[in-house]
């Protein structure tokens, strides 16, 4: 036995990728590792799609279930979607084959809260679960799994599963040992109990991942790097969106609202998410802790600057050059961060017990705060939700960002009436765009339109959401939320037709 595969029994059910394909059949539902492009199943996948394109061509159908933590990459999500293979897909996704095909309708995709899936997992609303293909960075000698480089939903398959796949890969650093945080806790309603996390940097699971090795099929040993995308750096309007919000939380503290160390804090993926990270270390904030779904790049710099103490999630989401410093220093953040399954990384009531400050992106946001984060003109899918819900609506204060217009102007971000709406305005605390900050809080939907409009609207649409929200005061059956609806939804029309928002 080598030292990544220390159980006996499971290391003589080694076998290629292609030989492991060959025990998934038509029809199954397959819980896969993976979040953000990180600790996903890499060959046991790829053959998959490779078995599924051969059996297309002899006219036979093969398409499977899939339930992941979040997105995964190209060898997953991107392999199965090519060969036609994936009937649907939940909760998160990111592959552009992927996309195309939920909104071409060739699959169905059920985009729900992240925190939402182990639970309804367990409460049988997926129906069962045939197979779990999960990475791992080795398996202990009593068949523990050692995580990789995400936890997501890792927990509920091997659990839940019929049967197992086990793919062990050698890229992973066995440094890892120790980071993670896996709480067996949990339990079904009536005879759930509170969670005992007090802290961002509380440990109160185990750092492996429990696996009755008797299900175990297939063990398939990989050495593949994850597939994380580098981040472009922020440009000046991620830096103004990061200069707003920070200059927020300095009024924050000083009316007494928060400390100096803030609260625990959530940050969605992406460059703006990166340059406010970028900005609490510019800005002389220190001691602070984070909660939240991913590590990323940003995070690494404030660990190592000490602006972060510590940081919890469910998975990394780092740049290629972001996983080269994380294993040039893996014993320094090994101590600094704690790796958690999804069901606690998101789950809501610890989420409104920590009282984390959310700050997540968006498409658009209207007039009186509702926002859109998942489709194009309402009817496409970009990602998914994600993450964002559980800590909007549970968290201390909920932050939505977004430049205030896209397609080099040809759309405005913010809206009379946003076109899908992911969280609606009761939800919604502050939305932030390079022309300035919104702050939603304790106001009426006629004050949110006033302060929205003059404050993050883009100068060239600003006298047209003016406009509108003048007539619709006017002219609009209801004064409470004025809406002229038929012209609020042209925006989107216009769009749809031209491309260009601008009448």
């Amino acid at each position: 036995m080598g030292k990544r595969i220390r159980h006996a029994g499971l290391a003589s059910k080694v076998m290629t990728a292609t030989k492991a394909a060959e025990l998934v059949d038509h029809g199954m539902t397959i819980g896969m590792s993976g979040f953000t492009g990180a600790g996903y199943p890499k060959a046991v996948p790829q053959a998959l799609a490779a078995r599924m394109v051969a059996t297309h061509e002899r006219g036979e159908a093969f398409r499977v279930r899939v339930l992941t933590g979040a997105s995964t990459a190209p060898e997953l999500d991107g392999a199965l979607a090519r060969a036609d293979g994936i009937d649907l897909r939940l909760p998160y996704q990111s592959d552009p084959e992927l996309r195309s095909r939920i909104n071409r309708g060739e699959m169905d995709y059920l985009d729900i809260h992240l925190s939402h899936v182990a639970q309804y997992a367990w409460f049988g609303f997926f129906g069962k679960l045939d197979l779990a293909v999960v990475e791992a960075t080795a398996i202990m000698p009593d068949g523990r799994l050692l995580p990789s480089s995400s936890v997501g939903n890792n927990k509920t398959w091997l659990d839940l599963a019929d049967k197992v796949i086990v793919e062990v890969n050698h890229w992973q650093p066995l440094e890892m040992e120790g980071m993670h945080d896996v709480y067996y806790g949990t339990a079904l309603p009536p005879h759930r109990k509170p969670i005992p996390l007090l802290k961002p940097d509380d440990r109160i699971g185990e750092p492996y991942l429990r696996l009755d090795p008797d299900k175990v099929i297939a063990v398939v040993e990989t050495a593949a790097p994850d597939r994380n995308s580098a981040f472009s750096p922020p440009d000046d309007c991620s830096r103004q969106i990061a200069g707003h919000l920070i200059d927020f939380f300095r009024h924050e503290i000083a009316k007494g609202r928060l400390s100096p160390q803030l609260l625990p804090l959530q940050s969605g993926v992406g460059n703006i998410a990166n340059a406010v990270l970028g900005g609490l270390r510019e800005g002389g904030f220190s001691g602070l802790t984070a909660f939240t779904e991913v590590i990323q790049d940003g995070m690494l710099d404030l660990l190592e600057n000490e602006v972060l103490s510590v940081a919890s999630a469910t998975s990394f989401s780092l740049s290629p050059a972001g996983i080269e410093r994380f294993l040039a220093n893996i014993e320094f953040f090994r101590k600094r961060i704690v790796l958690r399954t999804q069901e606690i990384s998101n789950h809501p009531e610890l989420v409104r017990r920590l009282g984390c400050i959310a700050m997540n992106g968006m498409v658009e946001a209207d007039i009186y705060g509702n926002i859109n984060s998942t489709h194009v003109a309402g009817t496409s899918i970009i990602n998914g939700i994600g993450g964002s819900g559980d800590f909007a609506r549970n968290g201390f204060m909920s932050c939505f960002l977004t430049p205030s217009t896209a397609k080099n102007g040809a759309v405005s971000c913010i809206v009379p009436m946003v076109s899908h709406v992911d969280h609606t305005e009761h939800d919604v605390a502050v939305v932030v765009t390079e022309q300035g900050l919104a702050d939603l809080r304790g106001l009426s939907p006629r004050q949110r339109a006033k302060v929205i409009i003059e404050r993050c609207a883009h100068p060239g649409y600003r006298p047209l959401l003016q406009d509108y929200f003048n007539r619709a005061l006017h002219d609009s059956r209801g004064k409470h939320t004025p809406h002229l609806l038929n012209e609020a939804l042209s925006w989107h029309q216009r769009f749809l037709e031209t491309g260009d928002m601008r009448p």
